[in-house]
C-alpha cells in the first residue's frame, strides 16, 4: 500500500516501470480512442476506424497488443445481418489467414457485441492464434493486469 501511495505522488520506483509498447486499436468511437490513449500514455498507439485501415496497419507494423472492435459503423450496432466485410470480423479473418502477421501479439476483442466477439475469437483460435474476448466494461482491469505501468 505504501508503494502505491509513493507511486501516486510520483515518488515510486522508476525502475519498475515497463518499456513502451506498440498498441493497435480498431474502433470507430472517438471516445474510445481517447480512453485507450489515456490508458496507454507513453506507449505507441495506432488507431484504425475501418477494417480496411486496420489490415493496412497490421500488415505494415509490429504490435505488442491488438484490440479489435466488431461493430464499426452505426448501422452495424444491433444489426440483424453480420456484414462481415465491414466489421472487425474481417480483420479477425485476415489475421487468421496470415499467421506471419502479428505472431506474438496479444489479441483482445473488446466489443459490446458478444455474438460478434465470439465469432471473431473462434476464427482466431481455430487458426491457432491465442485471442480473448473482454467486454469493454471489464477492459480497464485487463489492461492493468497485462500492461501495468
Amino acid at each position: 500500500m505504501f508503494g502505491r501511495v509513493l507511486t501516486k505522488l510520483g515518488l515510486g520506483n522508476i525502475a519498475a516501470t515497463r518499456a513502451p509498447i506498440r498498441v493497435f486499436l480498431l474502433d470507430d468511437d472517438t471516445r474510445r480512442h481517447r480512453w485507450f490513449t489515456e490508458r496507454f500514455t507513453g506507449d505507441y498507439l495506432d488507431i484504425a476506424e475501418t477494417a480496411h485501415e486496420a489490415i493496412e496497419l497490421l500488415g505494415a507494423n509490429f504490435y505488442d497488443a491488438v484490440f479489435l472492435d466488431h461493430d464499426l459503423l452505426p448501422e452495424h450496432y444491433h444489426a440483424e445481418s453480420n456484414d462481415d466485410e465491414r466489421t472487425g470480423f474481417a480483420v479477425a479473418v485476415w489475421l487468421a489467414a496470415n499467421p506471419q502477421m502479428q505472431p506474438s501479439s496479444t489479441v483482445v476483442v473488446h466489443t459490446r457485441n458478444a455474438d460478434g466477439a465470439m465469432r471473431m475469437v473462434s476464427e482466431l483460435r481455430n487458426a491457432g492464434r491465442p485471442a480473448e474476448y473482454v467486454p469493454f466494461p471489464m477492459l480497464s482491469q485487463k489492461i492493468k493486469n497485462y500492461w501495468q505501468r
